[in-house]
């Protein structure tokens, strides 16, 4: 017979020949009691909205008192060390999130300085890069988002797309927050800005933008986090934007989810995300939520249960929108395992890996464009396509680039150039704006010595002319924010 020869041999599994093995892991909640400040915290207590945010950790004495001796003196001096000298977000940890670090959770296994989430949620100084812990160019509002307000919190970047800050905190604060010049306390290094006008006014001159705008579609309600806003008055507002006629897409953004699920297990949010499911099905809408998730370590079966339930109450769809830090998530086996938790165990689709934004004190996160996309050729192939990630570079005055559309790179010096195809809402009478190359910077510990000597030379001129670029951008953006917050000018 002629042909193929088919093996018969089914002996081998051709996974395990490959750079990586795809194993099903079940789900697992942490025993919270092997914690000495919660040993006698019953089931009830833990899968309770109100416990969780009551027993929030916000300071390095209340992180003691849930640990105790199971971590080093040392430890929390380097907490400590970081929030009065580095940290640009304050503490503020869920008892959830908290669950799922070390120590003792694995017997042998990692120490707290190792443990992934930690690394990002809890950061110490010791974690800060040295030389470098700020890259010359970086920036509070890295994205230029208050610049491009219409209204006060309303970004218009993209033609299409609006980004709505309804408030600003979030039930946890992540230590790589891009927005990290608006959201949350204030720390000893970072004065943050606060919105002007009244919650009411402010959501009121949103709407009123939306209406008066026809061209735009799609609304990712964010902040801050939404979890964090009173049930009536979120569902007001996205009830409100389902009577627009041009919105066809919603998303919440909400890394409670992951952070703090009790809260979207609740009666009165289960109950009004169905309600705004079934106006929105009727009407044809498309409302997702999207999650912040970067390990899979975060993934348990709280989390899978709130996914389910959103799930069950009828909206399109829920996502997860990650961000590339070193020592988190800065490899394709941990990327794969937690893109397979996600998808296999909790039923949230792999979206977008972010690399982490230019803000202060982010050097000893961010990965370089490079290894973005090696990550992502690593990736490949294993998941189905509709669940692949994209690496994205999200580029100032730009907005998302998938991370092999840059237009050329320099590797040494670690600069990347990227164009655009639309004008962003403060670019509408700019000729250049499409023809214009952005830049983009590594962080420079991740250069070769002949580009770390570069900066080393240039690095104080660039330091003097990005603050005078500084000065002129938060000209702009406090010019930007008085027309903003002026609701004649909607």
């Amino acid at each position: 017979m002629h042909g193929l020869a088919l093996s018969t041999d089914l002996s081998t599994d051709p996974g395990s020949e490959q750079p990586y093995r795809y194993t099903r892991r079940p789900l697992v909640e942490p025993d919270w009691t092997r914690l000495p400040g919660w040993r006698d915290v019953t089931v009830v207590e833990w899968e309770s909205a109100q416990w969780q945010r009551v027993h929030c950790v916000k300071n390095v004495r209340q992180l003691r008192a849930v640990y105790g001796d199971l971590l080093p003196a040392e430890f929390y001096t380097d907490v400590e060390r970081d929030q009065q000298e580095r940290a640009t977000m304050s503490m503020l940890l869920p008892p959830q999130m908290l669950n799922t670090m070390v120590p003792d959770r694995v017997p042998d296994g990692p120490s707290m300085y190792a443990d992934p989430v930690r690394r990002y949620m809890l950061p110490v100084f010791s974690d800060r890069a040295t030389e470098w812990s700020s890259h010359p160019n970086a920036s509070r509002d890295s994205l230029h988002e208050q610049e491009m307000w219409k209204v006060e919190g309303l970004t218009h970047r993209y033609p299409t797309k609006v980004l709505a800050e309804l408030l600003p905190t979030c039930p946890q604060y992540c230590g790589h927050c891009t927005r990290m010049d608006l959201v949350g306390n204030s720390t000893p290094v970072i004065d943050k800005l606060k919105f002007s006008l009244k919650p009411v006014n402010r959501l009121d001159a949103m709407i009123d933008y939306l209406r008066a705008n026809p061209g735009v579609r799609d609304v990712v309600v964010s902040g801050g986090d939404v979890a964090n806003m009173p049930w009536r008055n979120l569902e007001s507002f996205i009830a409100r934007l389902l009577e627009i006629e041009n919105i066809r897409d919603i998303r919440l953004a909400s890394k409670a989810l992951m952070g703090l699920p009790q809260h979207w297990l609740q009666d009165d949010v289960v109950d009004g995300m169905t309600r705004l499911a079934g106006v929105a099905n009727a009407r044809g809408v498309h409302i997702a939520i999207h999650t912040h998730v970067n390990h899979a370590n975060s993934v348990t079966p709280l989390v899978a249960k709130a996914t389910k339930t959103m799930l069950d109450t009828g909206i399109r769809d829920v996502r997860n929108q990650g961000v590339l830090l070193r020592g988190v998530n800065d490899s394709s086996t941990t990327l794969l395992d937690l893109c397979f938790a996600l998808l296999d165990e909790a039923a949230i689709m792999p979206y977008y890996f972010y690399m982490c934004d230019m803000i202060p004190n982010s050097e000893h996160w961010r990965l370089s464009v490079a290894q973005a996309q090696q990550l992502q050729h690593a990736i490949m192939g294993y998941l189905p396509g509709f669940a692949t990630p994209r690496m994205v570079c999200d580029v100032p005055y730009v907005g998302k680039r998938w991370v092999n559309q840059l237009e050329a790179y320099d590797q040494v010096r670690g600069i990347s150039y990227w164009t655009k195809n639309y004008r962003t809402g403060i670019e509408s009478t700019d000729p250049e704006a499409l023809s214009r190359r952005y830049e983009y910077y590594d962080p420079i510990l991740t250069l070769p010595a002949e580009g770390q000597q570069w900066w080393r030379r240039h690095g104080g001129d660039l330091e003097a002319a990005t603050a005078a670029g500084h000065e002129q951008a938060a000209a702009s953006r406090d010019a930007a924010r008085r027309q903003a917050a002026d609701p004649v000018s909607v």
